[in-house]
């Protein structure tokens, strides 16, 4: 008997839960899908009416991961390098050949990642029934203001998600850092990098321009040997020629 896990996801609440399904009527229903399609729910079950799930990815038996964009049902060996899914490189430059399985789903998964893109009219227990707070707070000052609703002006630092928890019988306070947040400190260094630009510039074209008078003065003191060595020569000349007449 086939039997396949369904790893159903929910990120409006942030559940996942997991089902087994060994009803092949239910399962042939997805077989022969790609990897971004969507599946009715009501194929799956009638607790799953009006429900829309989005296949994501999933497991084979010996768990190879599914990839997209391999357009079969069975596993192959790729070339794969930085960039591309089911694969982390080690070393730079690395390319590695890694088995991996087709994005079309068939008998021989185990896990098959599902998520919901439309809600139906029931709830599932323990899915869409219960809300997962979120444990981390936004860190990006950007990222703080479009959470809070807050305007250039408004301090940053106050609206910091800060959390609270018990170590060694004490409670201490957490928060996170904040990222891209526009200090005095930050705009002075701003200021002397330009400067510090501005300054390189200015000396480039200083540098270049010595450089270019002292190679005239050089040419013209090339130029001014080579005459005095032509006129030497031609002297020379006349008065050997004045001696042999």
């Amino acid at each position: 008997v086939t039997t396949m896990k369904l790893n159903i996801a929910y990120p409006a609440t942030g559940n996942q839960k997991d089902i087994d399904i060994d009803d092949e009527r239910k399962l042939r229903a997805l077989y022969d899908m790609r990897i971004s399609q969507e599946v009715d729910g009501s194929a799956l079950g009638e607790e799953y009416a009006g429900y829309v799930f989005r296949i994501s990815g999933g497991n084979d038996k010996q768990g190879f991961p599914m990839k997209q964009g391999v357009l079969t049902n069975t596993r192959v060996r790729l070339l794969l390098s930085k960039g591309l899914s089911c694969y982390r490189q080690r070393k730079r430059g690395e390319r590695k050949r890694k088995s991996v399985r087709g994005c079309i789903v068939g008998a021989d998964l185990a896990v098959l990642n599902l998520v919901v893109t439309k809600k139906g009219d029931a709830e599932i227990e323990g899915l869409t029934d219960t809300q997962v707070p979120r444990r981390l707070g936004p860190k990006r000052a950007s990222k703080i203001r479009k959470l809070f609703d807050l305007s250039k002006e408004d301090d940053v630092r106050k609206y910091v998600v800060c959390r609270k928890f018990e170590k060694n019988g004490k409670e201490v306070a957490k928060s996170p850092k904040i990222q891209r947040l526009i200090t005095p400190l930050m705009l002075q260094r701003k200021r002397a990098r330009k400067a510090a630009k501005a300054s390189a510039v200015e000396k480039a074209k200083s540098e270049l321009s010595a450089y270019k008078q002292l190679m005239a003065k050089r040419i013209a003191e090339q130029k001014e040997a080579r005459r005095s060595a032509i006129s030497k020569r031609r002297s020379s000349r006349k008065a050997s020629k004045k001696a042999e007449e």
